[in-house]
């Protein structure tokens, strides 16, 4: 059957389903539309500038391998951008740009004897090479630069950057970062391997998730090539394995990565781990690893709090050289608060769909767009909603707001938290007095007027009353 570019762009995309979650398949590859196949080079309209761009960032080599699978190794790609044609509506203009194909990337290499009777094979590449080309299988974008340091990760990220200056020579040998999902562990760890190759360069490094460890264990176990394994990764010096809690149903894997442990540890290597749980929590593996998890450093990640969420936001922003509305990226970061994968991939849906529907971005679009992100677009602000928001800004135990005190924090916090509720909620002046310990009406009234004329002499005071609205306000979108 003859090939055109339908068909071949159907079989890639064949391929392509199978790899890439949906959400990414239906949002990046859906839109796309074969224009034209001139003998080895496929051609594909994009929507936008925007949409090649991204394109070429994340799914180059997935392109790239996909087509010389359909067309042979010497498959090209090209791309035909839709642009704004100003004011000729019927005849829409596009540009053709050639596809960068494969990202070009620097590769470890080990030098062997000159003279090897058995040469140890290399899980990662095509066996039979006179060196070993190592790909650290590292993604050149995590960088430490890019990671944004809060309360919530704090001690890891330094602790990376310790490990990353010196290899091997610190206390955090092996370094194990835990956490829940998408909060940036494999980001660290990953920055960890690219600063460490950035400052020293000759350094042998190597990322491998635990899943992949243990298939390519299980390969060599039917090739009867276990000790080839086992020394191709005692010759590593800084590694990285993703997700050791996957170790728990892989009892002849621990066994090899528990000689694999040793080895490195014993001469001077630096080992990084990530799990989802702190080495005591992690059921299913041997005592012995647990035991040498404990080693060094064991430093959490948590959830980033609302102003991490922003600096993050900001950051991607800026680093992809985007603008949005202030209020926008606010409410994204109000409300989603789970996790950054889910925070950054809230973002890129946005502003595919600003890309594809050719929309500025606002509120609105951002409520419309985030609705599958944001459990309720619209909610109704309590009394008790602010009494929690008032009480976690000032770090203010509840029960202390309701009882009688004459402490300065305590007395300010509990006005301002009565001057919120009668502007955010239909309630009483009665009602909100019963939601603080039974007070009565005339007691808000005086709590009101004092936030008014505290936020007249005071700016300290003033601004803490308008972050805590604007807070208010956010959640109630």
């Amino acid at each position: 059957m003859e090939k055109n570019a339908e068909l071949v762009w159907n079989n890639c995309l064949a391929i392509i389903k199978d790899i890439v979650e949906w959400q990414h398949f239906k949002t990046w590859f859906e839109p796309i539309r074969p224009v034209a196949l001139k003998e080895n080079v496929l051609i594909i309209q994009v929507p936008s500038q925007f949409f090649y761009e991204y394109l070429e960032e994340h799914y180059v080599n997935l392109l790239a391998k996909t087509l010389k699978r359909e067309l042979g190794k010497e498959a090209q790609l090209e791309y035909r951008i839709m642009v704004d044609g100003g004011n000729n509506y019927n005849k829409p203009v596009t540009v053709d740009v050639a596809g960068q194909g494969y990202k070009s990337f620097a590769g470890n290499e080990m030098d062997f004897p000159l003279v090897i009777n058995t040469p140890v094979k290399n899980p990662f590449v095509i066996p039979g090479l006179k060196k070993m080309q190592i790909d650290p299988q590292l993604n050149a974008n995590y960088t430490l630069d890019a990671f944004i340091e809060g309360d919530c990760n704090r001690v890891a990220r330094r602790a990376g950057k310790t490990v990353a200056e010196k290899p091997g020579a610190n206390s955090f040998n092996p370094l194990v970062i835990y956490g829940n999902v998408g909060l940036g562990k494999t980001h660290l760890a990953q920055s960890i391997g690219n600063e460490v190759k950035r400052l020293h360069p000759n350094k042998v490094v190597l990322y491998v998730s635990s899943e992949k460890f243990i298939n390519q264990f299980i390969d060599h176990s039917r090739n009867q090539a276990i000790n080839d394994f086992i020394h191709f990764y005692q010759m590593i010096d800084v590694l990285i394995i993703d997700d050791v809690q996957f170790f728990n149903k892989a009892e002849k894997s621990q066994d090899a990565f528990f000689s694999i442990f040793n080895h490195l540890h014993q001469s001077g290597k630096q080992l990084v781990l990530t799990s989802d749980k702190a080495p005591k929590d992690l059921e299913g593996v041997q005592e012995r690893l647990l035991s040498r998890f404990r080693w060094g450093l064991s430093a959490d990640i948590q959830v980033p709090d609302y102003e991490t969420r922003i600096e993050i936001l900001e950051r991607k922003m800026k680093n992809d050289g985007l603008e949005m509305p202030p209020e926008v990226v606010k409410y994204i970061a109000y409300n989603i608060n789970n996790n950054v994968r889910e925070l950054e991939g809230a973002l890129i849906s946005l502003l595919a769909q600003s890309s594809l529907n050719r929309k500025e971005i606002d509120l609105e679009l951002a409520k419309k767009v985030l609705r599958n992100f944001v459990k309720s677009s619209s909610k109704e602000i309590t009394i008790d909603t602010i009494q929690k928001m008032v009480c976690d800004y000032f770090e203010v135990p509840y029960e202390k707001l309701l009882q009688k005190t004459r402490k300065r924090e305590i007395v300010q916090a509990r006005q301002i938290t009565m001057y919120l509720a009668k502007a955010f909620t239909k309630n009483s002046l009665k009602s909100i007095g019963e939601h603080f310990g039974g007070r009565d009406h005339t007691t808000v009234i005086h709590s009101c007027q004092t936030v008014k004329d505290l936020m007249d002499t005071d700016s300290g005071f003033r601004e803490n009353v308008l972050e805590l609205q604007q807070k208010v306000q956010l959640a109630a979108l």
